[in-house]
């Protein structure tokens, strides 16, 4: 019996090698997670209203009823040139604040796992 969780444990592994989480400095969890693909066409991402990068930092504005923070989100990066971002929801925001101008979440290159400077093109859709 006791050769079962070890067996479930093992065969688990390979699904988290490539996913990283951790937290920044405000204490927050981000989830980073490295693929050979980026599955955008089986996942609902999430409408992006503004994308920004400066070199150093990843900006994007979000719908957000109030409670959207940077984790809540799971970021998943294709290496490439450019290297491929989507950002999934990993939970809708369930509060009832008026946030009618979204609300910035960021991430630092390092944070991404990025080179500074790096280029990266964003594969949400984009919301006005």
């Amino acid at each position: 019996m006791r050769l079962l969780p070890a067996l479930a444990a093992v065969a688990l592994l390979p699904l988290l090698g490539g996913c990283v989480i951790y937290s920044n400095e405000g204490g927050e969890k981000i989830t980073v997670a490295a693929s050979d693909r980026v599955s955008a066409q089986t996942e609902a991402l999430e409408a992006v209203r503004k994308v920004d990068f400066d070199g150093q930092r990843l900006n994007v504005v979000v719908g957000s009823n109030g409670c959207t923070e940077v984790s809540s989100f799971e970021v998943k990066i294709k290496d490439g040139d450019p290297a491929e971002l989507t950002l999934t929801r990993r939970a809708p925001d369930l509060c009832k604040a008026l946030v009618p101008e979204g609300k910035t979440v960021s991430w630092t290159y390092a944070e991404l796992g990025l080179e500074t400077g790096a280029v990266v093109r964003v594969l949400n859709p984009i919301s006005l």
